[in-house]
């Protein structure tokens, strides 16, 4: 099927949010979690999959489903339908701070593959699904933060990236080697695959993790500055052990925070 076709709009820096523009009877679809607010007259339905084979019947909807599932993802996504007789808003939020970044798959010709937790939304119509690695190094080295999810359709979609975004344009044959996690996506013409980093002390004393990733052009590479598990990691880190507190930035620990004014009970 088609996608919808869909205006918007992206407001913020830091924590962004797109405002999606739906015309009576179009719709978007959305990761659960990811909804922020819409106008009284979009009508929101959970859906198996992402919407693409709502036409096909039970087998097309499980089908749908169960690609989002081998990625990790809920076997459901929300849909908001404009029910209504005028132009409605719908809007959608970033997870945490970072861009949002608008994908026109009419451009990528029709695909585009990114990280497994970069979706966002897209105009329904557009598939969500795995994508297959036919290199069985990158399935049993790459980690869980490599498993990429293709969107497929001529519509918009829309991904996270966190912290700073950068566009890298790769010529043919250029290679650029990346951390697994902070690849945001690529265009379909790019070629990956999973390096082994090498070196005695970058394995055991590198703290980088054992393998990055090469992505050879033509094509465009989109990479995060601050992939979730990093900082999901820095916070589990900071985290107190056993009802303590760490001192900000003072050896002094608790005596520390009464001298600078942090005097918390």
């Amino acid at each position: 099927m088609n996608a919808h076709e869909i205006d918007y709009q992206i407001f913020g820096e830091e924590m962004q949010y797109v405002e999606i523009e739906l015309d009576p009877q179009e719709a978007v679809v959305a990761e659960a979690g990811s909804f922020m607010m819409m106008d009284s007259d979009i009508k929101m339905d959970t859906i198996f999959g992402d919407g693409s084979n709502q036409e096909k019947g039970v087998l097309g909807k499980l089908f749908s489903a169960g690609k989002r599932m081998l990625t990790g993802e809920s076997l459901f996504m929300t849909a908001f339908l404009n029910i209504g007789q005028g132009k409605k808003q719908v809007s959608f939020a970033s997870p945490y701070p970072g861009k949002i970044l608008p994908i026109d798959l009419s451009e990528k010709q029709g695909k585009f593959i990114c990280q497994k937790d970069a979706f966002l939304c897209a105009a329904k119509g557009v598939s969500v699904g795995i994508e297959f690695s036919k290199k069985l190094g990158r399935g049993l080295f790459g980690g869980e933060g490599f498993i990429m999810q293709k969107l497929e359709g001529d519509g918009m979609a829309f991904v996270h990236a966190g912290g700073t975004l950068a566009k890298k344009e790769l010529a043919a044959g250029e290679v650029l080697k990346v951390d697994t996690g902070c690849i945001v996506g690529f265009s379909q013409t790019i070629d990956y695959d999973i390096e082994f980093i090498g070196g005695i002390k970058n394995t055991v004393f590198g703290g980088e993790g054992l393998f990055f990733a090469t992505l050879r052009g033509p094509g465009i590479v989109y990479v995060q500055s601050l992939p979730f598990s990093r900082l999901a990691g820095r916070v589990l880190a900071a985290i107190p052990r056993n009802g303590g507190g760490k001192g900000e930035g003072s050896l002094l620990g608790g005596i520390g925070d009464l001298l600078d004014g942090d005097n918390r009970f």
